[in-house]
């Protein structure tokens, strides 16, 4: 599939981009519908507690089965997983462009967030799979990982162009979308090997009480976006969750054939990479909310100009595939990650003294780094989250990455929230503010800090070993 020197040839381009298709539809699902939603309510009606509720139902399927998803990709074949899943997310995210009522939106975006948590893992294992590690491999992931973080950017210009001709095209656009790749992938991704069954059969109580786990913390995170409202619930799910992962935990130790083998945990430079996957993508998330806000609700712009503006993110798609694997080859993997962070911080420092009468020049600086910061940062964090993992198990740990990001993303969004609308409720004044908007700003810069300093660590650990 690969020749000698390297270079992909025609069928080795086709199963990639086919494999890239699923992980950027994914983002761009996301990030169109968040576009749509004033529109969405508008047009039917909804509450404000239903409209938050179509996107905490997408986060609390795809937070909730993430795990589940990545270890029935290993247990029970890559291929049928991507397959089945895309399937399901076509089928759920066409019923949400026919949705009629807000419960119907619910069941349709909760549905399609579980067809991700399978989708997804099984995807990013089936490219490690394609690939052999090594310079190709690298290059591979390269351009998976730029074409994933290109969908969040460029999901915000579809989505408001499609909102422009109705929203329900933001729901049958990935439908048409899903097809194609559905049927480009029948005859070019490879039938599975041979997989090795649990031989106690499969973990039943694992699945379970895991799952359950997921939910709970998912939920809890999700309300931290009320700040105060309700605190006690909030942490009440939390707390639950938290003794529900206990329960997990105990129930691994004692199976015979463990759902997730606990010991892949001791891997530092695993959880070095999915903290910095939490800290770098829940940045980005908070930043984002806090700039659309910014732009709409105190600049007046539209939804699609709020898109444009943003676009510039893209700019690792350019990057990712050509630069970074050259990087990552001269320089490794964790140098390359650290200067993304870097790059992060340059970017949100640069925000921070936002004005009501910036001109577009000034956040200019700010997009061009975060387009750099997404080259350097995003596809490193994926080829460092199978790094060293036996190949057996590259579904569980694509999703203990993407379990890592959609939480970090969820954690984002609800603390700036939290944080402009404690500011905001402040004495005299009333709706979304500047103070507020900036006060919220501070958030992603701090984390992506903290992600550069848990990396620092991996650099120390690089350099004594």
């Amino acid at each position: 599939m690969v020749s000698g020197s390297g270079r992909f040839d025609a069928r080795s381009w086709g199963v990639l981009l086919v494999l890239c298709g699923a992980i950027f539809l994914e983002g761009v699902d996301v990030a169109m519908l968040n576009v749509a939603l004033p529109a969405i309510r508008d047009d039917l009606g909804l509450s404000t507690g239903t409209l938050s509720g179509v996107v905490s139902a997408y986060v609390l399927g795809y937070g909730g089965f993430m795990l589940l998803g990545g270890r029935a990709a290993d247990l029970y074949g890559r291929r049928r997983m991507f397959l089945t899943w895309l399937t399901v997310f076509l089928v759920f995210s066409g019923l949400g462009g026919f949705a009629t009522e807000g419960w119907m939106l619910l069941v349709s975006r909760f549905v399609t967030g579980v067809a991700a948590a399978f989708l997804t893992p099984a995807g990013l294992a089936l490219v490690t799979a394609a690939f052999p590690a090594g310079p190709r491999r690298t290059r591979a992931l390269g351009v998976y990982a730029a074409i994933a973080a290109g969908g969040f950017s460029l999901g915000l210009v579809a989505g408001g162009a499609l909102t422009e001709l109705g929203w329900r095209w933001v729901f049958f656009a990935p439908v048409i979308f899903a097809a194609v790749l559905l049927l480009a992938a029948l005859p070019l991704v490879a039938p599975d090997p041979p997989v090795t069954r649990p031989r106690a059969g499969f973990d039943v109580a694992g699945a379970v009480s895991l799952t359950g786990a997921m939910l709970l913390l998912a939920y809890g995170v999700v309300r931290l976006e009320h700040g105060g409202d309700g605190i006690g619930v909030t942490l009440g799910f939390l707390a639950v969750g938290a003794a529900v992962l206990a329960l997990f935990v105990a129930v691994q130790r004692r199976a015979a054939d463990p759902l997730v083998r606990l010991g892949i945990f001791r891997r530092a430079a695993l959880v070095r990479t999915n903290v910095t996957a939490l800290l770098f993508m829940g940045a980005f998330a908070g930043f984002q909310f806090m700039v659309t806000l910014y732009l709409q609700e105190l600049r007046g712009w539209s939804p699609l100009q709020t898109g444009l503006a943003m676009l510039l993110v893209a700019l690792d798609l350019l990057l990712a595939p050509t630069l970074t694997p050259w990087l990552v080859q001269r320089f490794g993997t964790t140098r390359v990650l650290f200067f993304g962070l870097l790059a992060a911080v340059a970017a949100y420092a640069l925000f921070l003294p936002a004005r009501l009468d910036w001109a577009y020049a000034a956040m200019l600086p700010t997009m061009v780094l975060l387009g750099l910061a997404f080259a350097l940062a995003y596809g490193p964090l994926t080829m460092a989250g199978v790094e060293g993992v036996d190949e057996r198990e590259h579904g569980l740990a694509g999703g203990l990455l993407y379990t890592s990001m959609q939480f970090g993303m969820a954690l984002g969004i609800s603390a700036v929230t939290a944080v402009s609308v404690a500011v905001a409720r402040g004495p005299g004044t009333t709706g979304v503010t500047l103070d507020a908007v900036r006060a919220g700003l501070v958030l992603p810069l701090v984390a992506v800090l903290l992600a550069a300093v848990v990396t620092a660590f991996g650099l120390r650990a690089r350099a004594t070993t």
